[in-house]
């Protein structure tokens, strides 16, 4: 009997460029979101499609199976090229454009692949393409996964409401994040705790999941992640690293994805607490953002576990969970 996946991301893989460096990075909300979840399971209960053009680079290559060779599920194209996209800035102000042509994924992309009826389906796209999906997914009998749907940024506005609130049904956990939230809300108000939960508290009336049982989660950068339900209101996740540790945050990018790629692994380590599981998603963020691009994964020299960055992050994790508890 085969077994299928905990956690699969149908977001794509990208081979960043930047207009202040002659290197290429690994990019991609997809490819995030996996190394988020791969920091607490093994490669086999998670993975993702990539792409592979005939331009492919070797370090790339060797960078992804540092993290385990069955994460991934290669298709090669020898007629084009992999998806590239431009990373420029002005100022503290990303602009981000592709360089070739998008191959976007769907779940029909998974049949004939061990990554086929995953647990949890995580998707990154437009309201129009969630809606898409969660066709293709209810077209399968026997599978109901755990939805989480992350909105694209350059979609989050208002005129995408009305399409994201048909979806909104089908979907067990929303996450934008609060730029995002707000945009799509027509909310001008400045990013707080409590801005934030009351953008959340709107969506959740909107009807969140089936039967209105569904999750928001609100990345908020420094500020942590609101999770809110109708049941329980809103609760908050700490950040891992506290402004007090500024030294550790170097670059955010890949943050709010490979949150959620720990609060997915977090729902299968927790019981489906997801709550606890948040506190997964936020560790999963903090040794992301220790590095430009992603960390590094190795086995401990004496005992043999895998760290991340050279820590634990069951470390990290109780670490986070104490605070919680000393903060009540």
């Amino acid at each position: 009997m085969s077994v299928h996946p905990h956690f699969v991301s149908l977001g794509m893989f990208i081979i960043d460029e930047f207009t202040f460096a002659d290197e290429n990075g690994i990019g991609g909300g997809g490819t995030y979101a996996t190394i988020g979840a791969r920091i607490w399971l093994s490669p086999s209960n998670v993975g993702m499609i990539i792409d592979r053009g005939d331009d492919f680079p070797q370090d790339i290559q060797e960078k992804l199976l540092s993290y385990g060779s069955d994460l991934w599920h290669f298709r090669d194209h020898s007629d084009w090229a992999t998806t590239r996209a431009l990373n420029s800035y002005r100022g503290d102000v990303r602009n981000f454009g592709y360089l070739t042509p998008r191959i976007r994924l769907t779940p029909r992309d998974l049949h004939g692949t061990r990554l086929v009826r995953p647990t949890t389906l995580h998707f990154i796209c437009s309201p129009t393409r969630a809606l898409e999906i969660i066709s293709e997914v209810e077209q399968l009998d026997g599978w109901k996964p755990i939805l989480i749907y992350e909105p694209i940024p350059d979609r989050c506005v208002p005129k995408e409401l009305p399409t994201l609130i048909t979806a909104l049904p089908s979907i067990a956990i929303l996450s934008p994040n609060a730029e995002e939230a707000f945009g799509l809300l027509s909310l001008t108000s400045p990013i707080t705790r409590d801005t934030v939960q009351t953008a959340a508290a709107r969506f959740l009336e909107l009807g969140v999941g089936e039967s209105g049982k569904g999750h928001v989660i609100i990345r908020s950068g420094a500020l942590g992640a609101c999770i809110a339900a109708r049941e329980t209101g809103c609760k908050w996740v700490d950040a891992f690293w506290t402004p007090a540790d500024s030294q550790n945050v170097v670059d955010v990018t890949g943050a709010g994805n490979s949150f959620l790629g720990g609060l997915a692994a977090g729902l299968l380590l927790a019981k489906n607490d997801i709550y606890e599981a948040a506190l997964y998603g936020s560790v999963s963020a903090s040794f992301v953002i220790e590095q430009g691009g992603l960390p590094s994964v190795s086995a401990n020299p004496d005992t043999g576990v895998e760290e991340w960055n050279g820590d634990s992050p069951q470390r990290r994790v109780d670490a986070l969970r104490q605070r919680h508890s000393t903060n009540k």
